[in-house]
């Protein structure tokens, strides 16, 4: 299903996300002008879309690690203060290899100089399915483990709004398919916010997907897949959802193909 965008439905649980007139560049070439979208507040949203169409660059400017460039404005729940309700999770991993799990989860208390509970940082590892890695460091991990670590410091961090760009491209399809069921689980009724290149993670994972396509300009075509998350690969339902992607993409309709 593909239409226009719509305002972020009412949600007292958790901040909703609005981007007006996203105006990104990367040196002097410009990424993206005049873009606006929306992110229902508790659910998950997925932005999609070719490389250099500047997914990561929005969302490191809703972080806070990119200064906006006017006339680009962000909202959380109708305010454009929001200190403190935005945890970030990139690609990599990014953990301090000279600690251990359970010093990596409970690292952003550390560098603010706040107390740790432990207790929370170990039952965070446990419901990661790591338990049993607090005492590793990160070289003594595999891959996924290394992602479930970095998962649980998102989930430590208790923001109600989460970002992530692309936390599962490096791992193999079967941990990618664990991990993006984990991450669904452990952060319901949180705002995400996931950029991906993958159809296939989007249809999964995603509530709503914003395509961003380059047609001489940048727009968002909204797309909503039937259903919960995390959904079936091989539910047929998903194949009309998957052409209208294409679609939107500007690629050719996959009406005789599955989501793969």
């Amino acid at each position: 299903m593909t239409h226009a965008e719509q305002d972020p439905e009412p949600d007292t649980r958790q901040p909703g996300l609005a981007i007006r007139n996203a105006r990104l560049a990367w040196g002097d070439t410009m990424l993206m002008d005049g873009v606006s979208f929306s992110v229902r507040a508790g659910g998950w949203t997925c932005l999609l879309g070719e490389s250099g169409v500047g997914k990561s660059t929005l969302l490191r400017t809703i972080a806070g690690l990119v200064a906006p460039i006017a006339p680009t404005e962000i909202v959380a729940n109708g305010s454009s203060e929001f200190e403190n309700q935005i945890a970030y999770m990139a690609q990599q991993d990014l953990l301090f290899p000279w600690l251990t799990a359970a010093q990596n989860v409970a690292a952003g208390a550390r560098l603010r100089s706040e107390p740790v509970d432990d207790r929370r940082v170990h039952e965070i590892l446990d419901r990661a399915g790591v338990a049993g890695r607090a005492d590793a460091r990160p070289a003594e991990m595999s891959g996924g483990e290394r992602q479930r670590v970095a998962l649980a410091r998102t989930l430590m961090e208790e923001r109600p709004i989460v970002l992530m760009d692309e936390p599962f491209s490096a791992l193999d399809a079967i941990t990618r398919m664990r991990l993006q069921d984990l991450a669904i689980e452990l952060l319901a009724d949180r705002t995400v916010l996931m950029v991906t290149h993958d159809p296939f993670e989007a249809l999964r994972m995603a509530e709503k997907i914003h395509v961003l396509r380059r047609d001489g300009e940048v727009r968002a075509t909204l797309v909503e897949p039937a259903g919960p998350p995390p959904r079936d690969p091989t539910d047929p339902a998903l194949r009309e959802t998957h052409g209208a992607i294409m679609t939107a993409l500007g690629g050719a309709p996959a009406a005789n193909r599955g989501p793969a």
